[in-house]
């Protein structure tokens, strides 16, 4: 049993400029940082050195370790890691909060090797975490050999896979705080760190958190999330001549050209005198004309093993190309289920083109 489902999308009369853009940077991708779509891309799923941009990773896995309160005792191993520094002395005891900041501010490559070996157990044991983590997250193109970014042969990511990563930790509440912070002053030092990310605090008013990184061989990369008008977008460019305004050109082409439409309400709707259960709201962004284009259809199952209350799926397309599923339940199903459907799609957000 097929039949489409009316609902009504808000229009505006914005103006849409060019679709066409460049960048200096040698890949890149624009990803919304809500459904995970992919609005620009250029070489975005080509394997190459990171730098520094690494270390979203890493201070990711230290967050969610809840140990940030703990001291750290520095080793000499973290105090002689070779390139950026925030000048740990060894043998001293520093809260894992303050060397996240340091790592995401002044990008410390002690402070990274600092926080491996404190919640990892060792660097090798932290780079396993971030593997598992970079596989976890769908990372398909990643490989992880340090938690710092310095150059190693099979140290590589991609734009879309940084894409994903900064899209995932961007909806943990203490990252947005730790890359959204201009200035950190630790306690246990008499001086403040200022954020090297100048699209935060210089280039781009809308920039709410961001890595920088280099190195001579993976040049320039740079990975930044901007929000505005209830829009977030990540931008991620690796080996850019002019990253600073490749960014600010692709957040304002996003911005200009796309909105974030809401395709369904959660609740209850009724249809061919049938209930149906939609458990969340959908939110897609579009152009004014992909809007115009957009029409949704329900698929009904006649059964679902394990599932009675699944009663079928509805597909968002765009002409003939599907951007969005989204499943129906006679009605609203149970917490525990909802949140486990929930978490599977965060983590797999832009690798899966559908949401509960």
């Amino acid at each position: 049993m097929i039949f489409t489902l009316l609902f009504s999308i808000s229009l505006n009369d914005r103006v849409y400029a060019n679709a066409n853009i460049s960048v200096s940077a040698e890949r890149a991708v624009l990803m919304d940082a809500e459904s995970g779509r992919v609005l620009y891309e250029k070489k975005a799923y080509d394997p190459t050195l990171i730098a520094s941009t690494t270390k979203i990773m890493t201070a990711i896995i230290a967050i969610e370790s809840g140990m940030l309160d703990e001291k750290v005792k520095v080793s000499k191993r973290a105090v002689y890691t070779e390139g950026s520094s925030i000048y740990l002395t060894e043998k001293e005891k520093i809260p894992l909060k303050d060397l996240v900041y340091g790592l995401m501010l002044r990008s410390g490559n002690d402070s990274a090797v600092a926080i491996a070996e404190h919640v990892g157990g060792s660097v090798e044991g932290f780079v396993q975490m971030m593997n598992e983590k970079a596989q976890w997250l769908g990372m398909n193109d990643s490989h992880f050999e340090n938690p710092h970014g310095l150059d190693g042969e099979t140290h590589l990511s991609s734009a879309y896979d940084l894409g994903l990563l900064m899209t995932y930790s961007m909806k943990n509440d203490t990252f947005r705080e730790v890359t959204g912070s201009e200035m950190y002053r630790s306690e246990n030092r008499d001086y403040a760190w200022m954020n090297k990310n100048k699209m935060l605090t210089q280039y781009y008013e809308h920039t709410n958190g961001g890595k920088t990184g280099y190195t001579k061989a993976a040049g320039r990369t740079l990975v930044t999330s901007a929000e505005k008008d209830g829009m977030e977008l990540v931008a991620v460019t690796l080996n850019a001549s002019d990253d600073w305004n490749d960014h600010k050109r692709m957040f304002e082409w996003g911005f200009n050209n796309f909105e974030t439409v809401k395709l369904q309400s959660e609740g209850v709707v009724e249809a061919n005198g049938q209930t149906y259960y939609f458990p969340r709201d959908i939110y897609y962004p579009l152009t004014l004309s992909e809007k115009e284009d957009l029409e949704a259809t329900f698929y009904r199952y006649d059964e679902v093993e394990g599932h009675s209350n699944l009663v079928g799926v509805t597909h968002f397309t765009i002409g003939n190309e599907p951007v969005v599923e989204a499943p129906v339940w006679s009605e609203r199903p149970s917490q525990s289920f909802l949140a486990e459907v929930r978490n599977f799609l965060n983590r797999m957000m832009g690798v899966m083109p559908w949401s509960t």
